[in-house]
């Protein structure tokens, strides 16, 4: 990766925290972002494997719940530097969208009668 491709990298500046071998702000808050991670995944194969109605429910309002918690703290950290991105190259960008063109051509149920 060249230096131009590094500092295109689309970031808020860093809020500085003490490195220390404690846990600090930025460590909690990664740490429970990846525990919503995961609970929204599982709660994504529960609501998949559920057969009752309530439980069904109970479980996608849960998991509406858990992925809207897990949006926020990616939106805290985002703001205070702690996570950045690369941007998507318009090459990259453009073979996505032909691969999904190619599929959706696929699909039985997009395709009209």
């Amino acid at each position: 990766m060249n230096n131009q491709q590094q500092s295109s990298k689309i970031q808020n500046p860093k809020t500085q925290v003490p490195e220390t071998p404690q846990m600090n702000d930025r460590d909690y808050i990664n740490d429970v972002l990846t525990t919503e991670k995961y609970m929204t995944a599982s709660y994504s194969t529960a609501l998949n494997e559920a057969s009752h109605e309530s439980l069904y429910m109970d479980l996608e309002q849960i998991f509406t719940e858990t992925q809207r918690c897990q949006r926020d703290l990616f939106n805290l950290m985002f703001q205070k530097g702690w996570y950045s991105f690369d941007p998507a190259q318009q090459q990259q960008l453009s073979q996505s969208y032909q691969q999904f063109t190619g599929y959706q051509s696929q699909n039985p149920y997009t395709q009209s009668n």
